[in-house]
């Protein structure tokens, strides 16, 4: 048989949601599900929001994002805090996420948050220096 392979990223959700059904048959699992929430301003404007899912028994953080008008008021903490009980609510016994910013990896650690792995650039690695932190909360 002749295959063809070709650059395709509309094919992503469909092979994602190929490659979780082969893992449900081989470890049953919970379902994977959105865990989003967003905040709006009294004009309906986006200002901060995460968006994460579970798995596993895992909550994976995938964004938290704060506009920088509205930072230090505490809405990244009461997002984070609010995405956690969901998990909780879902059956989840940790998080966990990446982060290559050095502020954020600081307020995760205020939040209970511990580094597990990191990947770094090196000299003439592109670009260089850059870190992401890997980082676990058991709830």
């Amino acid at each position: 048989m002749d295959y063809e392979v070709r650059e395709a990223p509309e094919a992503g959700i469909e092979i994602e949601s190929y490659l979780l059904r082969d893992l449900r048959s081989l470890l049953p699992q919970g379902e994977n599900i959105s865990v989003t929430y967003a905040v709006r301003d009294d004009k309906g404007t986006l200002v901060a929001g995460i968006s994460g899912a579970t798995s596993y028994g895992w909550l994976l953080v995938k964004v938290l994002w704060v506009h920088e008008d509205h930072r230090g008021q505490g809405l990244g903490a009461r997002l984070l805090a609010i995405a956690e009980n969901k998990a909780r609510e879902l059956g989840c016994h940790a998080a966990w996420l990446d982060t290559s910013n050095p502020a954020a990896e600081t307020f995760y650690r205020r939040h209970g948050y511990s580094l597990f792995g990191e990947l770094e650039n090196g000299e003439g690695e592109l670009p260089e220096h850059h870190r992401r932190a890997f980082m676990r909360k058991r709830f």
